[in-house]
Order: structure tokens, then sequence, then C-alpha cells
């Protein structure tokens, strides 16, 4: 069994590689319309140049698992703003598409936690819909619409759970199906468990995406083990392996923030039980330190008996 591992949106061993930046919508107001469109041009290539710069950092350091920056496209769903930013970026969107197919890799999209489709506020959800719609739009241009996933959480509880879930159902299935069927749900941690997270994903047919750390500070009586043939599951329609994501407690006192690395001791049990189910997965690293962390625990991992390091993210069993 192999286990790859990736990381999120910049790599830190870059210079000036910051695939994120961006515009705030009073900034974009006080400049005139001529600047306001040069503004917007300028940061999307820049964003899509260094995407792109990363991709090849991947490739040559044998990682081929890679979250993608949400914020390539400044200010894309404001909607005072609605600007065509596929149309100038045909070439650059085609161009991280490509690397992606020719060289194997795994990407995916993480928006924020304002994308969710369990409130009771109509327009949150309308806005959810824009957001889910700009990223599939990406995808889209990249060629990647029908491999790329797209992440979200459940949403909020908004004092009762069990209204909330059945709000998801109803929500979440205004979406377009092709979206749906590109989309992924992941545990949190603080409402919704790995369990009652898998629960909404099997009535929905999307995969979910366990993550280890959530898990750990949000359970309730399930052992994640136990659920390990039912997450697995989830994936089947998609031909993939399952994605997971692992992360470490920056301290004891803040069990919810991400540390700069992972601490090896936190994450061996998560490990061992994936090496004990047996079947390949791919791990997305969320610590501070990014592709150095996913890196260093590649290493660590290559180290113990039982593991191959067989290139710079993955771990052969």
């Amino acid at each position: 069994m192999i286990l790859r591992f990736g990381y999120v949106s910049t790599a830190l061993a870059l210079w000036e590689a910051s695939p994120s930046r961006t515009l705030t919508f009073t900034n974009w107001k006080k400049q005139v319309e001529e600047d306001r469109e040069k503004k917007l041009l300028h940061l999307t290539e820049q964003n899509l140049k260094n995407t792109i710069r990363i991709l090849h950092y991947n490739i040559a350091h044998g990682i081929e698992l890679y979250r993608m920056s949400s914020s390539l496209v400044p200010l894309a769903t404001h909607p005072d703003v609605k600007w065509d930013f596929i149309s100038p970026f045909r070439e650059l969107f085609k161009e991280v598409g490509t690397l992606v197919q020719e060289n194997n890799l795994r990407v995916s999209f993480h928006p924020n936690q304002f994308t969710l489709f369990t409130s009771p506020q109509e327009h949150i959800t309308a806005n959810a819909i824009i957001d889910m719609t700009y990223h599939y739009n990406m995808l889209e241009a990249m060629g990647l619409h029908k491999d790329a996933n797209i992440n979200i959480h459940v949403g909020g509880m908004y004092g009762n759970k069990l209204e909330a879930i059945m709000r998801f159902h109803k929500n979440f299935d205004k979406l377009d199906k092709e979206i749906r069927m590109q989309t992924t749900l992941e545990n949190d941690d603080k409402t919704y468990t790995a369990e009652e997270t898998l629960v909404i994903c099997e009535q929905q047919n999307v995969p979910i995406v366990f993550d280890y750390h959530h898990y750990w500070a949000n359970r309730q009586n399930e052992n994640f083990e136990d659920l390990l043939e039912r997450i697995f599951a989830t994936w089947e329609r998609t031909g993939k392996v399952p994605k997971f994501h692992l992360s470490s407690p920056k301290s004891e006192k803040l069990i919810r923030a991400h540390a700069d690395y992972i601490d090896i001791d936190f994450a061996l049990p998560f490990i061992k039980a994936l090496k004990a189910f047996g079947k390949s997965a791919d791990i997305m690293i969320e610590a501070k330190l990014k592709d150095q962390a996913a890196l260093k625990l590649v290493e660590e991992l290559g180290k113990l008996r039982g593991f191959k390091r067989i290139n710079g993210g993955a771990i052969e069993i």
C-alpha cells in the first residue's frame, strides 16, 4: 500500500511564491476604473504563475498531493465586482491543468468556513452556491472539473443540529449536480463529528475527507478505526483512493490550533490504523510549515520499520 502526503497552498521553500495575493473591496473601490481592472489582472496573473511554480516544485520533490489556493482570483465572487477572470487567463489555467494531468498530481480546493449549506438564511446558501461555482469554474478552465474535488464542512448547528442537517440536505441539493459530484465533506473540530459527517456523506453519495485532528478534538463514542471501511466506501464511485487530513495540536491549551510540524507521536496511531486497514490513501498535511512539514514527516516515517520512502512525498508500506 502507498501513502502519499501533500500540503496546502504555499511552498514556503520558494521565494515570493504566494498564490493568494489579494485585494480588498475597499481598496478596489478607491481606484479609478482602469486601475481596478489592471490590479485584478495583475494579481490573478501572479497567483496563477506562482501556482505553476509551486506545481513544478512539487513535481521536482515527488509531492503528488496539493491543495490549490481558493484566493487565486481576487474579488471573484464579490457581487459589486463580477469580472471575467477566465477569458484573460485561459492559457495559464490550461497550463495548470496540463501539469496536473501529465504528472499524476492530485489537486483540490477548500473554500472558507463561510461556504456552508446549513444556514436558515437564504442569502448564505446563495453565497455558498456562488463560491462553489467559482471554484468549479476554475477547475473547468483547467480541465480538471471531472477529477479534482472541492472540500467543505457541513456548517453550523444554529441551535438545533437535527434541523441544521435537514437544511443541509435541502440546500445542498440546490447546487448543480456536476458540482455536487465533485464535492467532499470534512468532519470539523467543534460541531459535526466524523460519524455524523459520514452519515451525511452516505446519504448524499459524496466522499468524506476524514480529519484526524478534528476527530481527536471533537468525537463522541466512535473509534475512527471502526469507521474506516465506511470512509473508504464513500470514495468508491470516484475511482480514487480516500483523502485524509492530518495536523497536530499546537499545544495542550490550544488543542484545535495547528502546530508548525506534525508530531509523529500524535500521528502514528492514525498512520498505523491505515497500515492495519491495508489500503492506499492520500494524506493532506495541514501544518503551519506546509511543504516543509510534509517532507519532514515523510522523512521520519521512512526511518520506521515497515515503512519505505519511495519519493519525496510518499511512503510504501
